[in-house]
């Protein structure tokens, strides 16, 4: 259990005292994949939605989600993020390719930033999209990238 820092010497959820560790830059990306009908990511495009510009509001709703994390993720400390960027791009035919980049200047990471960002642009998407396309699936939101903190580098490995 040594390695599981959000665990105490019982085994209980705590979270981690940060109090010691240095205030380095920390950035994080992730990705999420909305997969929908081919004509459901032709009409947001288009910008062609009964609940107006689907793309603005959901990169809208993934900053706020990014800002909010320690409110929605009970053991996240609450960070001053430095920057917050979510970029929503066709991947495919029927495929919306949702990317997160958190950057803060903080004693811990923006990792679970950037994966509450990127997955709530993708429920965004899918509550203004849901009258016209209920098939669609949020999927694949996952961490592809991490610099700075004591852990250092991380990338994804490509698979």
């Amino acid at each position: 259990m040594s390695d599981l820092t959000h665990l105490d010497e019982k085994g209980r959820a705590r979270m981690v005292d940060v109090g010691d560790k240095a205030v380095t830059r920390r950035e994080a990306v992730a990705q999420a994949d909305l997969t929908m009908q081919p004509a459901t990511l032709a009409r947001i495009l288009a910008g062609d939605m009964p609940k107006g510009d689907v793309l603005a509001v959901a990169r809208t709703a993934g900053i706020m989600a990014a800002k909010k994390t320690s409110e929605l993720i009970p053991l996240c400390h609450p960070l001053p993020l430095d920057r917050v960027e979510i970029h929503l791009e066709s991947h495919g035919d029927a495929q919306l390719r949702i990317t997160a980049c958190v950057a803060v200047t903080a004693k811990t990471g923006a990792e679970m930033e950037a994966l509450t960002a990127a997955s709530v642009a993708g429920l965004t998407v899918y509550d203004m999209c849901k009258a016209v396309d209920r098939g669609m699936t949020l999927r694949e939101v996952t961490l592809l990238e991490k610099f700075g903190g004591r852990s250092g580098h991380y990338k994804r490995d490509p698979a």
